[in-house]
């Protein structure tokens, strides 16, 4: 595991300690305040249709290419066709996040995000659906997620400023965990009584609501776009990026902490088809319902970031690392559906804190200039989720589901309390 250098008088320290604080807010009713802001509301039910059209493909892909294959090892090939073109692009996303407005990016990848689907959809009621396509899909996808994604995360300083970052950062992720608990639902009800396509369809659906209500949002011309960059050609761009992370010490060590916890904690959830199919012996629909037990957990663990002030972020960070580890060694452990409905309601929790956390400490001391590439170093995260996942894929074909999954928990483990003990920058970090 990389260490971070903890040598006094570094320039990045520097730049941290110039970036403005906030006077910490108490934890309080303030739970709501970003929607207070009209550009941000609109983004809100956005981001609510696009998460719930994620969320419903999530719980049928895998279960689909289960289905067609047999497979745990083709389920793998299909996250890294999403893995792939989010790990080699994302920092041009990040590049176009700070070079050009973000409303006509995000609105073009909705609607092609919404074509995807309805593609699918259309090939399974033709009759025509395999593995093959689901494949070209998760690498069409992973394209556009990449390019769209750093202006998606990198437009919420913008639309309420600094000081709300963490209340709207936590909300953005309620949003998605509302999805985890209300959409597998809906997709396994659609599964089970009409079938497969049916959730494709309303997907596309989704999408396309989503690109309806980014229309009225209003991104002031030029706001917060590097005045830089034009000067700069595409390599330089992503030099630049990655050398101020490197000399901004504590977010690098948020952004190494945070890639590396997701590549350790996120196969599990994209493995849960071969829990219920194999451990549990339970149907597809509860599939949906235990991701949305794992969705009520998020939304809680959403709630309590947004709630809370601009105060002791970096420990709590860390602390919701060591709770996401521990539970999901235990979900490996369990071979009982009911148990592992009850702690998979931890991991949501930890995971939510988590990505919320980390997703507003590096907007809240990066530079406005940087913040797209920032961000776009940060969303490669996604691309890991499907790497590792297929690392974990290939071993639980050998070693089983149980055991792949463990050892990820441990590493996850390992890694936060390495941190916790070697890294007293993202400990300071408020």
């Amino acid at each position: 595991m990389p260490r971070i250098e903890e040598g006094p008088g570094a320039q990045g320290d520097a730049e941290i300690a110039a970036q403005p604080r906030m006077a910490p807010r108490q934890f309080s009713l303030r739970t709501f305040e970003s929607l207070k802001v009209r550009n941000y509301r609109y983004y809100f039910f956005s981001s609510l249709g696009h998460m719930a059209s994620m969320n419903m493909q999530m719980v049928v892909n895998g279960w689909l290419v289960y289905k067609l294959t047999g497979s745990t090892a083709l389920l793998g090939v299909t996250m890294l066709g999403n893995a792939i073109p989010t790990l080699l692009l994302s920092l041009f996303g990040g590049i176009i996040a700070d070079r050009v407005r973000k409303k006509p990016v995000l609105i073009l990848g909705l609607l092609a995000s919404g074509l995807l689907a309805l593609g699918i959809a259309l090939s399974i009621s033709l009759d025509i659906i395999t593995w093959h396509y689901l494949v070209v899909n998760s690498v069409v996808q992973g394209i556009i997620f990449s390019l769209m994604m750093p202006s998606r995360m990198s437009i919420v300083s913008e639309l309420v400023g600094r000081e709300r970052l963490t209340n709207a950062v936590s909300l953005n992720a309620a949003a998605m965990n509302i999805n985890q608990i209300g959409a597998p639902a809906v997709a396994a009800f659609l599964l089970a009584s009409i079938g497969v396509e049916s959730v494709y369809y309303g997907a596309a659906a989704l999408y396309l609501l989503a690109a309806i209500f980014f229309f009225p949002v209003r991104q002031q011309p030029g706001s917060q776009i590097s005045q830089a960059l034009p000067q700069e050609d595409v390599l330089q761009s992503i030099k630049s990026g990655i050398v101020y992370v490197r000399r901004n010490q504590a977010l690098l060590a948020v952004l190494l902490l945070s890639l590396l916890t997701v590549m350790f904690s996120m196969p599990f959830r994209m493995l849960l088809p071969v829990f219920t199919e194999d451990i549990y012996k339970v149907g597809p629909d509860k599939l949906g319902y235990l991701l949305s037990v794992s969705g009520v957990g998020a939304l809680a663990g959403s709630f309590i970031t947004a709630s809370m002030g601009n105060k002791g972020r970096g420990m709590l960070f860390l602390h919701t690392g060591i709770i996401t580890g521990a539970s999901i060694l235990a979900f490996s452990i369990s071979t009982s559906y009911t148990l592992s409905m009850a702690i998979i309601v931890v991991t949501g929790l930890g995971q939510a804190g988590r990505m919320a956390l980390g997703n507003a400490l590096l907007q809240y001391y990066t530079d406005d200039a940087y913040m797209g590439r920032v961000m776009s170093l940060f969303m490669m995260q996604w691309g890991l989720v499907s790497l590792g996942t297929f690392v974990v894929s290939v071993a639980a074909e050998f070693v089983g589901v149980q055991l792949a999954v463990g050892a990820t928990a441990v590493l996850l483990l390992m890694t936060t309390l390495y941190y916790y003990a070697f890294s007293p920058r993202i400990r300071r970090l408020d």
